[in-house]
C-alpha cells in the first residue's frame, strides 16, 4: 500500500505558486496517488464609504471568477479532472481542513512564507493548517530566502 493516495494541493496564486505546485506533482508522481486542488477566496463583507454601504458583491463574483479559471487552468496542466479543482469561499485553513476532511486526503500541499516575531502570533494559514490536519502537511517554503 502506497504511503499517500490522495493529495491536496491547495493554491492562492501567488507568483510561488509554481514552485509548490511542482513539489505536489513531484509527490504526485512518487507515490502514483489522486491529486485534487483547492483554492479558497475569503469571503467579502460590506465596506462603508461615509454614511452609505458600498456592496461589493461583484467583487466577490470576479473573484470567483477568476479563481474557477485559474483552478480550470492548472487543473488542466496537471491533468485534474474538474470534479478535483474545488472552489471554496471561507476562511482559509478552515476551508483547506474540510476539503481534506471530506475528501479523505492524506497529504496536504501549500506554501509557507515562514513568518517570524508578530506576523507568526497573527498566524499564517499554513501554521493553522500544520497544527489542525488529521493528516500529514507538506508546508513549501516560499518567499524571501535568507542565505547562509
Amino acid at each position: 500500500m502506497a504511503l499517500y493516495s490522495h493529495i491536496l494541493l491547495a493554491v492562492d496564486f501567488h507568483a510561488e505558486t509554481p514552485l509548490i505546485v511542482e513539489r505536489a506533482r513531484a509527490m504526485q508522481e512518487a507515490y502514483k496517488t489522486k491529486l485534487s486542488l483547492v483554492h479558497v477566496i475569503e469571503p467579502i463583507g460590506i465596506a462603508y464609504g461615509g454614511e452609505f454601504p458600498l456592496d461589493l458583491g461583484d467583487l466577490h463574483r470576479e473573484l470567483e471568477k477568476q479563481g474557477r479559471e485559474k483552478l480550470a487552468e492548472l487543473g488542466q496542466q496537471l491533468g485534474v479532472p474538474a470534479e478535483q479543482q474545488l472552489l471554496e469561499v471561507g476562511i482559509t485553513e478552515r476551508e483547506i481542513l474540510r476539503v481534506a476532511k471530506e475528501q479523505a486526503i492524506d497529504l496536504i500541499v501549500l506554501g509557507s512564507h515562514g513568518r517570524h516575531g508578530l506576523a507568526l502570533l497573527l498566524g499564517s494559514t499554513a501554521n493553522a493548517v500544520l497544527h489542525r490536519s488529521q493528516c500529514d502537511v507538506l508546508a513549501v517554503r516560499v518567499g524571501k530566502q535568507k542565505s547562509a
